[in-house]
C-alpha cells in the first residue's frame, strides 16, 4: 500500500465512523478530511524519514535516501562498496579534528562587508550555535570562517568541480552523502 492509498484508506474510515454519529458528524468529518490528510502524511514522512535514518546508521558506508515522488514516498538503498574496507575510528576522528584556520588575507581592505540572510534549519541552527560557542565565537565570525574554508579548498567548496562553474561525474548530481554514528 502506498502513502496515497492508506491516507484514502485513513479517510474512509473516517467516514464511516463519521456515518453512525448521523448529519452533523458526517459534516465535521467532512471538514476535517483534508487538515487530517495533511497531518497524517506530515507524520507518515516523519517516521519513514527517522526509519531511513537509522537503517543508514547500521548500513554505513552504504545509505538509504528518502525521496518524494509526486505524493508518495520511495526508499533509495546505496550499499556499501563491495570488497571495501572501512575504518571507523579513523573516519571519526578525521569527522572530530578541527579544522585547520583559513589564511589571512593579503590585504588589509577586502572591499568592506556584505549582509546575507542566511535561513537555517532550527536543528542545523542550534548546531552552529553549539559549535561557534565551543570554539568561542559569534556565530557570523563561525559562519565567515567556515564559508572561507570551504571556498579555500580545491574546487572552490564543490566536490569535482571549480568555482564559477558546475561539474558532476555523470549520472551524479551535485549533493553531498555520507553518513556519521
Amino acid at each position: 500500500m502506498n502513502l496515497t492509498q492508506y491516507v484514502d484508506h485513513l479517510r474512509q474510515e473516517l467516514a464511516v465512523a463519521a456515518e453512525a454519529g448521523g448529519d452533523e458528524a458526517r459534516a465535521l468529518a467532512e471538514r476535517l478530511t483534508a487538515p487530517l490528510e495533511s497531518a497524517a502524511r506530515l507524520t507518515l514522512l516523519n517516521a519513514l524519514s527517522a526509519a531511513a535514518e537509522e537503517i543508514t546508521s547500521e548500513l554505513a558506508p552504504g545509505s538509504v535516501d528518502l525521496r518524494l515522488r509526486g505524493l508518495d514516498p520511495e526508499f533509495v538503498v546505496t550499499p556499501p562498496p563491495a570488497g571495501d574496507t572501512f575504518d571507523a575510528q579513523a573516519e571519526y576522528a578525521a569527522l572530530m579534528a578541527p579544522p585547520a584556520a583559513p589564511p589571512v588575507p593579503d590585504g588589509a581592505d577586502e572591499g568592506g562587508t556584505a549582509r546575507v540572510n542566511l535561513r537555517l534549519p532550527a536543528h542545523l541552527k542550534a548546531r552552529v550555535e553549539e559549535a561557534a560557542s565551543g570554539e568561542g565565537l559569534s556565530v557570523n565570525a563561525w559562519l565567515v570562517r567556515a564559508v572561507s574554508a570551504a571556498l579555500d579548498q580545491p574546487g572552490g567548496g564543490r566536490p569535482g568541480g571549480s568555482a564559477g562553474r558546475r561539474e558532476t561525474a555523470p549520472g551524479f548530481g551535485g549533493g553531498y552523502t555520507g553518513w556519521v554514528r
